[in-house]
């Protein structure tokens, strides 16, 4: 069992779930029509286009479970102080670095 198991994720108390996993969907749909504009040898530019538009998508459920981390999980921590709140902090920060590097 890692530490993250057990603990109730915050988009899922909220009831974002559905809303995640639709989104996936589609960029799982996107990938899809990726792979086959590649297959079929499509015009380069219209699969860059293509393959900014996921980017973006993906970058947009990023951010969406960062603030929902940041506003719940990290948000609690922070109150109650201590270590867990310095971890918190810390994998937040790091997140955020992995998606600005990206």
């Amino acid at each position: 069992m890692n530490e993250h198991e057990g603990h109730q994720h915050s988009y899922i108390a909220s009831g974002h779930k559905e809303d995640y996993l639709k989104r996936l969907r589609r960029i799982e749909g996107q990938a899809r029509g990726l792979q086959k504009m590649v297959d079929e040898e499509k015009y380069c530019i219209d699969i860059l286009t293509q393959v900014s538009a996921m980017t973006k998508a993906l970058q947009s459920v990023a951010l969406g479970l960062l603030d929902e981390h940041m506003s719940h999980c990290v948000a609690d921590a922070a109150r109650q102080g201590g270590p867990e709140a310095d971890a918190k902090l810390k994998e937040a920060s790091d997140a955020i670095a992995r998606l600005v590097k990206s």
